[in-house]
């Protein structure tokens, strides 16, 4: 099995998943754009590459954590990016939120230099990434599938291959639709027991143990607690982006869903506030400021 695998994006999933591969004793080179990222991806005992053409050139597989479509063309495609400097044989886990489509596109592309890239997106927060308490959904040509589960597994709780490429993409969106309904039901929760003199602390715990349960209350139900949202495993403008994609898939293939579009209203007012960089629990502080509650900072 082979050890040498590439990161490129070392933001708040990437550096998780170069972290666990690092202490699994795979060779770990990184990019980013950001050189901060890459100073403490360096910090944490990874090499870093000044280009994605010179990570490709020394990996065997390579995992790609990208917060846009214009970010995933520039690392493969920009003369200086990774298809520039791949090897044949080398398997490409995009582990991104991305429209369908981009995807396609760079598979493609890739294919042309034998180069085979995998639908991966990854179910999960920046903090679960952390834990390695996320799931990644691959799709896509199972032989180099399976030649990638080793590495994603030394990452993550769950690694669960769902089919034809693009499959994967689809179960993230259907996630994050949930995600996005979960979350702003857990703030209306938190409010609720503020408001009605309830210990919201309590209430998550003692709700947390029932069947008003979720992923989100355990997950963002602290922050939002305590409304501090400076410490994101999600940033709100980064999730807008998915918002967008997800409404998009779903007026594509004419799916219903009023629960989600209600919902996005509340992230688009969080971001109104100038709220962008801070966690997607600060839709919480939406709430608060509706409920006659002091605006958290």
């Amino acid at each position: 099995m082979s050890n040498r695998v590439g990161v490129i994006g070392l933001g708040i999933m990437g550096s998780a998943y170069a972290g666990h591969l690092i202490d699994a004793g795979f060779v770990t080179t990184g990019f980013d754009v950001a050189a901060g990222a890459t100073q403490r991806f360096g910090q944490r005992g990874g090499s870093a590459a000044g280009t994605p053409r010179a990570l490709a050139q020394d990996a065997d597989f390579v995992i790609t954590a990208l917060p846009s479509a214009a970010a995933l063309q520039a690392a493969l495609f920009d003369p200086d990016g990774l298809a520039a400097g791949a090897r044949a044989g080398l398997v490409v886990v995009e582990a991104s939120t991305l429209p369908l489509a981009v995807k396609e596109r760079a598979r493609a592309r890739l294919a042309e230099r034998g180069v085979t890239l995998l639908d991966a997106p990854v179910s999960g927060t920046g903090s679960q990434a952390v834990v390695k308490d996320i799931v990644f959904y691959v799709s896509g040509d199972r032989a180099a599938s399976d030649a990638a589960a080793h590495v994603l597994a030394a990452t993550a709780r769950s690694v669960r291959y769902v089919g034809e490429f693009g499959a994967g993409s689809k179960l993230k969106y259907i996630a994050n639709l949930l995600v996005t309904i979960h979350n702003l039901s857990t703030a209306e929760a938190v409010v609720l027991a503020l408001k009605s003199g309830v210990d919201p602390a309590l209430m998550l715990e003692v709700v947390g143990d029932g069947a008003g349960a979720s992923r989100m209350l355990g997950v963002r139900g602290p922050m939002m607690v305590a409304g501090h949202y400076d410490e994101p495993t999600m940033k709100l403008d980064v999730y807008q982006k998915d918002i967008d994609i997800i409404t998009a898939f779903a007026q594509e293939v004419g799916a219903p869903t009023p629960l989600f579009t209600q919902s996005a209203a509340f992230y688009a007012a969080a971001l109104a506030q100038g709220r962008g960089k801070q966690d997607t629990a600060a839709i919480a502080s939406v709430l608060k400021t509706m409920a006659g509650l002091p605006a958290d900072p």
